[in-house]
């Protein structure tokens, strides 16, 4: 569920502007354009916490684009009822350009969805085209926020967040475990990526379940 566009002033709402605080913060050392959003297993609420988060920054005046990079099982333009008929993969493939695949969704906002599912997703992350193109978005805009597919299931997720300046994992509370967390963690130390934050997602306070920012480790 989309809370800040359902429920804006709900704790859940505040826990995304607490995560879109400590994320400009940390960009104040190093700045942070690019961000990957991905989870260690499946169904853990990535997909909802990047799409919360995108619009938290818009909300704060950034100039934002979504950009749905999970190739496999992609679920942005079901989360904002956008169509899919075009997107990112046939703007690699040159079939077509980046200005008519882009969809404009509210004030700030952008989204690029998946388009159609190519049969080598992942030669297609790690392609030159998909570097050019993520260039190309750094200036135009001011944050890219990417979903890529859970780190246990395929190599997407490692190759994206060495593309970017930071990566986001994402657990569900009550359902990931410490085991599939360390996996998903080493796999992504091993590309070299910088993860920045950790989202738990559906934890109680209250009877309330919400997502909240639980914090940074740059050294780890």
């Amino acid at each position: 569920m989309l809370v800040f566009e359902d429920k804006p002033k709900s704790i859940d709402a505040e826990a995304y502007r607490t995560l879109r605080t400590n994320m400009q913060y940390l960009s104040i050392e190093k700045e942070i354009k690019s961000i990957v959003v991905t989870s260690a297993c499946p169904s853990e609420g990535k997909s909802t916490v990047l799409g919360n988060l995108a619009l938290a920054f818009a909300q704060n005046g950034k100039n934002v684009i979504i950009i749905d990079c999970d190739l496999r099982q992609p679920s942005i333009h079901k989360k904002f009822n956008v169509s899919n008929l075009l997107g990112i993969s046939q703007v690699l493939i040159q079939e077509e350009t980046l200005e008519n695949a882009i969809q404009h969704y509210k004030s700030n906002l952008d989204i690029l969805t998946s388009g159609k599912i190519p049969p080598n997703p992942s030669e297609i992350i790690n392609s030159t085209a998909m570097n050019n193109l993520l260039e190309e978005l750094k200036n135009k805009y001011d944050i890219l926020i990417i979903d890529s597919p859970p780190l246990d299931v395929v190599t997407d997720g490692q190759i994206l967040s060495t593309k970017v300046d930071g990566t986001i994992l994402v657990l569900k509370a009550g359902q990931s475990k410490i085991q599939s967390v360390k996996e998903a963690k080493n796999l992504l130390n091993k590309v070299g990526a910088n993860i920045i934050g950790l989202v738990i997602n559906q934890v109680k306070e209250s009877k309330k379940k919400y997502s909240y920012y639980y914090g940074i480790d740059k050294k780890k």
